[in-house]
This record gives structure tokens, sequence and C-alpha cells, in this order.
């Protein structure tokens, strides 16, 4: 039986009631809702999605954008470790893999730095076999503290 120290390790970050952001706020009618779980022991926030049409770009895989949002919203996510809000100031994304709507995949990120108010993040989306699909890099510039620790 996991103690109860183990499980505080991973936090699941619900979508916020009152939230409007089009990635993880509950609060927009049209977004997309995502759940991550946050792996304090390792610093990393993690997602498992399965998408669906809606998404759909060409072929039936899911649109580019969509891919950029899902790697912005678990590398902003990071920036919970720092307990800090903090923007996207830049992000570049390689679109290794075509990704179906219908698949699973899995989505992490991690801080590679932190120098001033920069926050270098890491994310990767995989399948289910672990094959790299897409990797991002971003830079995110801290605008301030958060309101409450982030657990």
């Amino acid at each position: 039986m996991e103690s109860k120290a183990a499980l505080q390790d991973v936090i699941t970050l619900h979508p916020n009631p009152s939230n409007h952001c089009f990635g993880c706020g509950a609060a927009n009618g049209g977004g997309m809702k995502l759940t991550f779980d946050q792996d304090n022991a390792n610093r990393r926030v993690v997602g498992k999605f399965v998408l669906g049409p809606r998404y759909q770009g060409g072929g039936g895989n899911l649109h580019g954008g969509i891919i950029a949002v899902l790697l912005d919203e678990a590398m902003g996510k990071v920036c919970r470790f720092r307990n800090v809000r903090a923007v996207t100031a830049e992000m570049n994304i390689d679109f290794v893999r075509p990704i179906r709507v219908d698949q699973e995949v899995t989505v992490e990120a991690f801080e590679t730095a932190f120098r001033g108010r920069n926050i270098f993040q890491w994310g990767e989306i995989r399948d289910a076999e672990g094959q790299l699909l897409a990797r991002g890099r971003a830079r995110f510039v801290v605008i301030g503290e958060n309101d409450k620790p982030a657990a």
C-alpha cells in the first residue's frame, strides 16, 4: 500500500471552473478542458489524451495548432513548480510524425533552465508505445508570483 506522502507526489490538475483558458479552463464552453498530473517528485507535468475528430486537421490527424496547444499547456503547467505566473514568450515545435485523432497520446513537460525571469521548458508527445510524435522547446517569462503555493 502506498504511503500518504507518496500519494501527494502526484497531484491531478483538473480544469479550473473559473478559468476561461482554451486549453485548461472549465469556464470556456468551446475549450479543451485538459487535465494533467503534476509529478512533484520528478518535477514533470504529464497528461494522457485521446482528443477525437473535433480537433482534426487533414487526413484524420490532429491539427498542428492543437498539437501546439498540448505542448504549450503542459510546459506552462511546469511553471507551477516555481510558484510563479508566466506567459509563453517563444515556442518551437518539431512535428515528428502525424498524430491520429483517435490514438492515445502522452504529453510530458519539464524545466530545462531558469535564468532571470526566463523559464526554459521541454515538452514531448508520445504514442502508447513510447514513439516520439512531436516535441517542443519554449521560453516562458515570469510576470508575477502565484497567489497560493503550487502544492
